[in-house]
């Protein structure tokens, strides 16, 4: 049996016409730079997810750096966050001369331990970014009470997240600043790079917007530093055109994973999602021994993992200036050796799940 990953191809075709009108409506106007679709885009996301303001970009990447400069993050700032996590969360922090700092995760949840981070505050910190891992919500009320006791900001880097929720509200409405990844194979994705960063400050989501146009706030006049960071109208026009697929998507993922679980809890530790929250499962993720060896029988058998993260940004060559030492994160350093994450997506069938199962209670029989 053959399985796809992510099976962006099944959701193109299921979605095809729909795309590809949306598609042909940009083309015959060509306005392919913030056309109409970008903004319409951005008013379904401002009520899919209750923030106030959704101002789209280029990348998810480029949503934290926008996040970033937006508090007007400065060289030797400090920004406290995760070092399990893709290298853009540290990266955009370090690309402005501000220094990440790193505190450990949970160790059922993979999200930032939010218990370690106030040994961490420094008179230099400016800010606290958590990671909503594979899917869920971080434990964003002690966070905002931290936050709240030392005046700094939150910022949600919700990469994997979108779609999400903690106590009934959107992760994209948690933090002072949220952002969240709209490539291909995230929850809810375009067909190319995009982004999108929430807020329901005023005056931050103009500063944002105009940082998104290399500070430009008229013809050739520069507020700001800035970069080019627009969401390209084609990329608005296809995730116009998922959205509202996306409830039943979230629906679908999350019987998908509670299949597996079903199936696998007996024998593995199997994802854990707190009570108080809903995961948009990016990933299903699992905690096994003997990683290397069931990763190579599942590709024997057609079912594709992958490894997230198999070496934590503290121990990444560019973080060396850093001067972190391989154990200053044990619980990390335990996860990027031993999860793996199976297929996930909402077009994964009953009798494929059962077969990735079978594959692996074989392997630990």
């Amino acid at each position: 049996m053959e399985i796809d990953f992510a099976n962006l191809q099944l959701q193109y075709q299921t979605y095809k016409k729909k795309i590809d009108a949306n598609l042909q409506k940009v083309l015959n106007k060509s306005n392919y730079i913030l056309g109409e679709e970008v903004h319409t885009l951005e008013k379904e996301l401002q009520k899919f997810t209750g923030a106030d303001h959704a101002i789209t970009c280029s990348s998810g990447t480029d949503a934290l750096l926008l996040a970033l400069m937006a508090i007007d993050i400065q060289p030797e700032d400090e920004i406290i966050t995760t070092p399990f996590t893709w290298i853009s969360t540290g990266e955009m922090i370090a690309l402005l001369k501000a220094t990440p700092v790193f505190v450990d995760i949970e160790p059922d949840t993979y999200n930032i331990d939010a218990r370690l981070i106030e040994s961490a505050i420094t008179k230099k910190t400016k800010a606290i970014m958590p990671v909503n891992l594979f899917g869920q919500p971080s434990d964003i009320t002690i966070i905002q009470n931290i936050a709240k006791k030392y005046n700094l900001k939150v910022i949600i880097d919700g990469a994997q997240s979108f779609g999400s929720s903690y106590n009934k509200k959107k992760d994209s409405n948690l933090g002072d600043i949220s952002t969240t990844s709209f490539f291909p194979s995230k929850p809810l994705g375009c067909y190319g790079d995009g982004g999108a960063v929430f807020t329901n400050d005023e005056n931050c989501a103009k500063k944002i917007k105009l940082l998104r146009v290399h500070g430009q706030n008229k013809k050739y006049h520069h507020q700001y530093v800035g970069i080019g960071g627009r969401l390209d109208t084609i990329q608005a026009a296809i995730l116009l055109a998922k959205l509202p697929y996306f409830k039943n998507e979230l629906k679908a993922r999350q019987k998908v994973a509670d299949h597996y679980t079903n199936g696998l809890s007996d024998l593995l530790d199997t994802p854990i999602i707190k009570k108080n929250r809903l995961s948009a499962w990016a990933q299903y993720t699992l905690k096994v021994k003997n990683r290397d060896n069931l990763k190579l029988k599942l590709s024997e058998e057609g079912i594709p993992t992958s490894i997230f993260y198999p070496l934590p940004l503290h121990l990444q060559e560019c973080f060396n200036y850093l001067k972190y030492n391989k154990d200053d994160f044990p619980i990390s350093i335990k996860a990027s050796n031993e999860v793996i994450s199976l297929p996930m997506n909402p077009f994964l069938s009953i009798e494929q799940i059962d077969y990735i199962v079978s594959k692996i209670r074989e392997f630990y029989a």
